[in-house]
C-alpha cells in the first residue's frame, strides 16, 4: 500500500528546520506484515528528542529513515503467527522490541534486548527485514516503529494492547516519555516514600519523572530547567522547589535549600552540563540517574573520590528499566485514577506537514510534548 511518511535523508541540517526542511513528506510503498508482524494505522505520534537527535546527527542512524517512535494507533492487519492481537485493537508502540530469548530478556530486562538493539541500530524490524521502500531503494525504520506515517508495519513485540477509553493523543505519550520518566523513578531508582528528588530538564521525560516522583510519595521534589514556563508548570504539578539553571548560583542555592542535596537526582536532558548539575546536587550517599541520550563522543567526568568517600551511586536508565507489558497498563491505570496527570504533558497538536516547524520548537525547548494527529 502507498502511505505518506516523514523521511529524513540527511542529518545535520542547519536550523531553523522550517527553512532547511530536513524532513520530507514522501509517498512510500509499505509492504504487508510478514510472520510475527502487524500493520498499524497511526492515530497520534509525539515529537521526541530521540527523533531530533537523529536529525541533528548526535545519534547516528542509517539513512534514509522514516522517523517517529512515540505513538499509538489501531491494528489494521496481523501477519501470520500473531494470535493475541486483532483488527481494531488499540495499541501503544514501544521503541525497543524484545526477543524474549537473549540473556537480558530472560533476566526480565527487555529494554536491554540484544536483538532489539541490533535491529534498531541497523534500521530494520526485529526480524531483520524492511517493509518501507520507494521504487528504487529501501527506507530504514526508526527503532522498529517509524510512527510519523499514516500506517506502519512493526514487530508484534513492538506493541502493547491497551483499552479503548483513552484518546490517542494521550496514549502516545505512554510509549516513550511516560515509561522512560516514570519508569526511571519507579523501576530504576525504586524511590522510597519520603525520599527527596530533583529532576534536571523538564521535557516530556523530565516532567514524567516529576509526576512519577510525586505519585511515589517523594517528600521534596525539585524541578530544574532553563525555561520559566516549564518551571511554572512543574509548580502546578506539585514541585516543591523550582530553579532556573541559567542562574550561576543555582547549584549552591539548591544544596543550601535541601540541606546538602537530594536523595535521587534525575538528569533527563541528555547534556553534559545538565549531568554535571545533577551530580553536584546529589547528596552524600545519594543516587544520580540519567535517562539522557547524548552524542556518543560526549564524556562526563566527576571527582572519582566522591564515588567511594561519599558512597555515591551513578546509574543509567533506558526505557525506564520497564517491562512494557507490565508497566504501560499500570501507568495508564494510575493516569485514569488521576495520580499521573499525563495529559498535562501535551502541549500542542500539529499536522504531519508541519513537522519541521514542530522540531524547531522542540529544539528550542519552547513547547511541551507536540503531538501529530493523523
Amino acid at each position: 500500500m502507498k502511505i505518506k511518511s516523514a523521511v529524513l535523508r540527511e542529518s545535520g541540517a542547519p536550523t531553523p528546520y522550517a527553512e532547511s526542511r530536513p524532513i520530507k513528506i514522501e509517498t512510500l510503498e509499505l509492504d504487508s506484515p510478514q510472520r510475527g508482524e502487524v500493520l498499524v494505522q497511526i492515530k497520534a505520534a509525539s515529537l521526541c528528542h530521540s527523533d531530533l537527535s537523529v536529525m541533528d546527527g548526535s545519534r547516528p542512524r542509517s539513512l534514509p529513515m522514516a522517523l517517529g517512535h512515540e505513538a499509538a494507533g489501531i491494528v489494521a492487519k496481523v501477519g501470520e503467527g500473531v494470535t493475541d492481537l486483532a483488527e481494531g485493537d488499540h495499541v501503544v508502540c514501544v521503541f525497543v522490541p524484545s526477543c524474549g530469548q537473549c540473556i537480558p530478556c530472560q533476566e526480565g530486562r527487555p529494554a536491554l534486548c540484544e536483538s532489539g538493539a541490533e535491529s534498531n541500530t541497523a534500521g530494520t524490524l526485529l526480524s531483520g527485514g524492511r517493509r518501507l521502500h520507494t521504487e528504487t531503494e529501501n527506507v530504514n525504520h526508526h527503532v522498529g516503529v517509524s510512527a510519523f506515517s499514516e500506517y506502519t508495519v512493526v514487530s508484534r513485540h513492538s506493541l502493547i494492547k491497551v483499552e479503548k477509553d483513552i484518546p490517542f493523543e494521550k496514549l502516545a505519550l505512554f510509549g516513550c516519555a511516560v515509561i522512560t520518566g516514570v519508569g526511571a523513578v519507579i523501576n530504576t531508582a525504586n524511590i522510597k516514600l519520603g525520599s527527596t528528588v530533583a529532576v534536571v530538564g523538564l521535557g516530556g521525560v523530565g516532567l514524567s519523572a516529576l509526576i512519577g516522583a510525586i505519585a511515589a510519595g517523594a517528600s521534596k521534589v525539585v524541578a530544574i530547567d532553563i525555561n520559566d514556563s516549564k518551571l511554572q508548570l512543574a509548580k502546578e504539578l506539585g514541585a516543591t522547589h523550582t530553579f532556573n539553571s541559567k542562574d550561576p548560583d543555582a547549584v549552591h542555592s539548591i544544596r543550601e535549600q535541601t540541606s546538602g542535596g537530594l536523595d535521587y537526582v534525575f538528569e533527563t536532558a541528555g547534556a553534559v552540563s545538565a549531568m554535571e548539575v545533577a551530580y553536584q546536587i546529589t547528596k552524600r550517599g545519594g543516587t544520580t540517574i540519567t535517562t539522557g541520550l547524548p552524542h556518543p563522543e560526549h564524556h562526563f567526568s566527576f571527582p572519582y573520590l566522591t564515588l567511594t568517600a561519599e558512597e555515591r551511586t551513578l546509574k543509567g536508565s533506558y526505557v525506564g528499566s520497564c517491562v512494557p507489558n507490565r508497566d504501560i497498563p499500570r501507568f495508564i491505570d494510575l493516569f485514569k485514577q488521576g495520580r499521573l496527570p499525563v495529559d498535562r504533558l501535551h502541549g500542542e497538536t500539529i499536522s504531519l506537514e508541519d513537522i519541521n516547524e514542530g522540531f524547531d520548537k522542540l529544539a528550542k525547548g519552547e513547547s511541551l510534548r507536540i503531538i501529530i494527529k493523523m
